[in-house]
């Protein structure tokens, strides 16, 4: 039997505008529901690690453990490393990893975080088995993803709905699910979890700077990542419409009234005994 893996494609890929975003994630604003349960000596694996910034996080919260970051790009995990680095972290490593074909033993690790993962990815509920194959007996899985479906604004936008709606079809056409977020708890249930708590959580941008950080960054990545790169060569859209996309996002971003809310869906699933 052939060995599972990713068939999936990366619907963002790392460009510039993809990686300010990443970088701005701490285990603060993206994994808040995790850290009551940290205790100082845990073993973690951060599975689509990206460019490290929650993973040295997490290192520092368990000082006497230690996290290892996986990623399926090996070029991000050079960032990640130096990351880690510069914080002077030594209870951390990296190591390229397909989430569904885990290259470790079960029952190695206390937990298992994955942070806007199982969207990207294209068998989710095989994804979380390997989760659960490798976390220790009343070890935790712990997982959030967005929804973009649920994704909400103010003022309503036309170039908006119209980003929205394209970046859903492109993200199903490369193997994905943009609608993660509201299936984390069925996809837990499907994998044999049983033990689940589901909760959400949200990030909003309204002040002037976060307006100018949100909408800069998805302008910039609608028109020059390769998520630009797949909606026109899948025959999505075209330039123009990537344009009056970026367009939409730039004048979204001058409102003084404007206000934008990413709905997360979060599993914390503690395996049995």
């Amino acid at each position: 039997m052939p060995e599972p893996r990713e068939t999936a494609v990366y619907t963002h890929g790392h460009h510039e505008s993809v990686l300010r975003s990443h970088t701005w994630r701490t285990a603060a604003n993206s994994a808040a529901y995790l850290l009551p349960s940290l205790k100082p000596h845990m073993r973690i694996l951060d599975i689509g690690c990206g460019p490290g910034t929650i993973t040295a996080d997490l290192a520092e919260l368990v000082p006497d453990g230690r996290v290892t970051g996986v990623d399926r790009a090996p070029e991000i995990l050079e960032q990640a490393r130096a990351t880690a680095a510069g914080r002077g972290l030594t209870n951390v490593d990296f190591a390229v990893a397909d989430v569904h074909a885990l290259d470790y033993p079960d029952d190695t690790f206390c937990v298992v975080h994955a942070h806007q993962v199982l969207q990207h990815v294209g068998d989710p509920v095989r994804a979380l088995r390997e989760m659960k194959r490798v976390v220790r007996p009343s070890g935790l899985v712990a997982v959030r993803d967005a929804d973009y479906e649920a994704m909400t604004w103010y003022p309503a936008s036309e170039g908006l709905d119209a980003w929205l709606d394209l970046y859903r079809r492109v993200a199903r056409a490369n193997g994905g699910e943009p609608d993660a977020g509201r299936r984390l708890k069925a996809w837990a249930l499907r994998a044999g979890l049983t033990d689940i708590t589901a909760t959400s959580g949200t990030w909003t941008f309204a002040t002037p700077q976060e307006r100018a950080w949100w909408s800069g960054l998805w302008a910039d990545r609608t028109l020059a990542s390769a998520y630009a790169d797949r909606a026109v060569e899948g025959g999505h859209t075209d330039t123009a419409g990537l344009r009056g996309a970026a367009e939409a996002w730039r004048e979204w971003g001058t409102r003084e009234d404007g206000w934008f809310s990413v709905l997360h869906g979060e599993i914390l699933c503690r395996k049995e005994a």
